[in-house]
């Protein structure tokens, strides 16, 4: 079974990528993140297109903000929608929604951005993170968690530490939040099959961040040791993120008992661009 999990920025505007993409990987089960629609809405835009794949469909949305959803060759069962006990912000956004496919817990999420540290987003993002917590271990051992986490787990996650100093993404709190909720079992299976690589899924749209490859890894897939032991490739697919029109994410693809592409990771092509001096470069926004 082929698990996905992309951040499209726009479901309406990804899919002239994301119709093409699906026939070329033909992934299983495919998590989306900011597909920024209502429920009705995602249904007739893709409704049509995705049925004529053999994908039943799961979705949380909203207009113009948040939205995720889950797409299935492999069923889609006991759908919830939301994090229970999570807070708002003030109301309740689109930003989680589970399913059983194939036998596998599966959660699309998107978790909150925080935008600054100490921030009353920051700490929405908190809250929302220690709620999601307590339903993951309340639920199955055979889960899957994917989804733009807007968290880099460590230093090795973001191209310079430096240049992250003062934002979001990167701070304890953040951290400690993620290394809670993987302490209930749950595996960064990209990591723990590439420990030593430099992996990224997500480059600012400024700047030439993508061809300098000056990115983090914020895109995870988090398995509970049923899943995490059935992992026979996990990679990145920059193929996604070149050309025209690209979300600023790239997927992230996970093969279970078999790998029809071979271990191929953990970045599809691999980036040419050299690791940049620490303290050379500073993010778009802060300049």
């Amino acid at each position: 079974m082929r698990v996905a999990t992309w951040n499209v920025n726009s479901v309406k505007q990804r899919v002239p990528r994301l119709l093409p993409w699906l026939d070329q990987r033909r992934p299983d089960v495919v998590c989306l993140q900011e597909t920024k629609l209502a429920d009705d809405a995602f249904v007739d835009l893709l409704g049509d297109e995705l049925h004529e794949r053999g994908y039943e469909i799961a979705v949380h949305g909203e207009g113009r903000w948040n939205g995720v959803a889950i797409l299935s060759r492999v069923g889609v069962d006991d759908v919830v929608t939301g994090v229970a006990g999570a807070p708002g912000f003030p109301h309740q956004e689109a930003r989680a929604v589970a399913a059983t496919c194939g036998g596998v817990r599966v959660h699309s999420l998107y978790v909150p951005n925080g935008r600054e540290p100490d921030s009353e987003h920051y700490h929405y993002k908190l809250a929302w993170l220690a709620a999601l917590r307590d339903v993951v271990e309340a639920g199955p051992d055979h889960a899957l968690l994917c989804g733009d986490m807007n968290i880099a787990p460590t230093d090795a996650d973001v191209f310079d530490p430096d240049a992250y100093a003062g934002h979001t993404h990167v701070t304890p709190p953040e951290r400690n939040a993620l290394g809670e909720l993987q302490a209930l079992g749950l595996h960064d299976v990209v990591r723990d099959r590439w420990p030593d690589d430099r992996v990224f899924t997500y480059w600012d749209y400024r700047a030439g961040m993508f061809h300098k490859d000056l990115g983090m890894r914020i895109d995870l897939m988090l398995a509970g040791d049923p899943v995490a032991e059935r992992v026979q490739a996990a990679w990145v697919d920059r193929y996604a993120r070149k050309g025209s029109g690209p979300s600023d994410h790239a997927p992230v693809i996970v093969d279970l008992d078999e790998a029809p592409d071979g271990d191929i990771g953990p970045m599809v092509p691999p980036p040419s661009a050299p690791a940049v001096k620490r303290g050379s470069v500073k993010l778009p926004q802060s300049r």
